[in-house]
C-alpha cells in the first residue's frame, strides 16, 4: 500500500496531485491543489487527468493557480502504517493457546525462533 492517494479515474493508479470539485448550481468544475483530506463528492486526479480535464457543454472549468505536486507522506500516514504492522503482529484470541502447545519452537536458518505468525508475517526472537 502506498501511503499517497491515487487518481480517482478508473484504471489509473498514478498518484493524485489535484482535487476536482463540481459546483452543480454554477455549472462549474473546479480543479485545485490536492485537498488535505479525501472528501465525498470530490475526485483526486493525477497530473495527466487534471491537465486534460474537459467539462460538459455549457460548463466552465476553473483551474486554481499554483503548483500541483505530489504531497510527501505525513506523520499521520507513518503512524497508520506503524499501527497496521503492530496490529498484524498481535496474536488473535485463541492463538496463544496454539502457541503454548507448540513443542519445540520453530527455528529458521538464521537461528531466530518463530514465536508467532499471522498470515505471511512472522514474529521472531533471537535464540
Amino acid at each position: 500500500m502506498s501511503l499517497s492517494r491515487r487518481c480517482s479515474r478508473t484504471a489509473c493508479s498514478k498518484p493524485a496531485i489535484a482535487t476536482l470539485t463540481y459546483v452543480y448550481g454554477d455549472q462549474t468544475a473546479v480543479v485545485g491543489p490536492l485537498a488535505t483530506f479525501a472528501e465525498p463528492h470530490t475526485y483526486d486526479l493525477c497530473a495527466t487527468h487534471a491537465e486534460g480535464l474537459t467539462a460538459p457543454r455549457g460548463w466552465e472549468i476553473v483551474r486554481l493557480s499554483g503548483e500541483y505536486v505530489e504531497p510527501e507522506p505525513s506523520h499521520d500516514d507513518l503512524l497508520a502504517l506503524a499501527n497496521a504492522v503492530r496490529e498484524a503482529g498481535r496474536p488473535r484470541l485463541g492463538e496463544a493457546a496454539v502457541q503454548a502447545r507448540r513443542q519445540p519452537a520453530d527455528e529458521d536458518a538464521s537461528g531466530a525462533i518463530e514465536t508467532g505468525r499471522r498470515g505471511h508475517l512472522r514474529v521472531l526472537r533471537d535464540s
